[in-house]
């Protein structure tokens, strides 16, 4: 990763910097906000995006309540050194609506590909809250509460749903359109279950996906 030093930016006359942030994986810019010496220097050593927040006048770390945070992957400053370039791994939408980019339309799919599995960013954000704010009456709540056990049980129970689901689906005389909509309700519930347990053991899926990663291309 470049290495940006405060003394290397043209900080505007109030002491802040435009800073543009870009998906890491694709380029799609998500969002445009300010930095100053002390959101720089904080961003570089926790790995995390902070800007300086106008409106509030102080530093803002994103996501620091949505928990939709900025992985910082390169920094880059323009030939003027008057604007940053914020290479990130966005978790979660980035936008304060729910939108991948805030440069997108109300509404937009926050996908970058066909299959639309950037919208697992947004259930994760959900199941992030239930975890950090345990509201009373959420089914995420009450799996949580039940510890370790209660979500691993859960899980294996919806990946024998999954396997049953499938099996019927590669029945000869199944009807596909019936037995193709189970498969993928019981997926979608494994999936549900799976990242909760993540959750209940405070391992982010950024980690998951690491590896597969690594794996990739074995």
């Amino acid at each position: 990763m470049n290495a940006v030093t405060a003394a290397d930016v043209r900080f505007g006359a109030d002491g802040l910097v435009p800073a543009v942030v870009q998906d890491a994986v694709d380029g799609r810019v998500l969002m445009v906000a300010w930095m100053d010496e002390e959101a720089l220097e904080a961003t570089q050593r926790t790995g995390k995006v902070h800007f300086h927040s106008r409106s509030r006048g102080r530093l803002w770390r994103k996501g620091e309540t949505s928990g939709n945070v900025l992985r910082l992957v390169d920094l880059a400053i323009d030939c003027d050194a008057d604007a940053l370039l914020v290479t990130a791994e966005p978790a979660g939408p980035t936008c304060h609506r729910g939108t991948r980019s805030c440069f997108d339309a109300d509404g937009a799919p926050a996908s970058r590909g066909t299959q639309d599995l950037a919208w697992l960013e947004t259930l994760w954000a959900t199941i992030s809250s239930r975890a950090a704010e345990r509201p009373a009456g959420s089914y995420t709540t009450s799996l949580l509460d039940g510890g370790v056990d209660a979500v691993a049980r859960k899980v294996a129970e919806e990946a024998t749903e999954v396997v049953l689901a499938a099996k019927d689906d590669a029945a000869t005389d199944a009807d596909r359109a019936v037995t193709g909509g189970r498969l993928a309700e019981e997926t979608a519930d494994l999936l549900y279950h799976a990242l909760v347990l993540l959750a209940e053991r405070n391992v982010a899926p950024a980690d998951v996906v690491s590896v597969l990663r690594e794996r990739h291309g074995r």
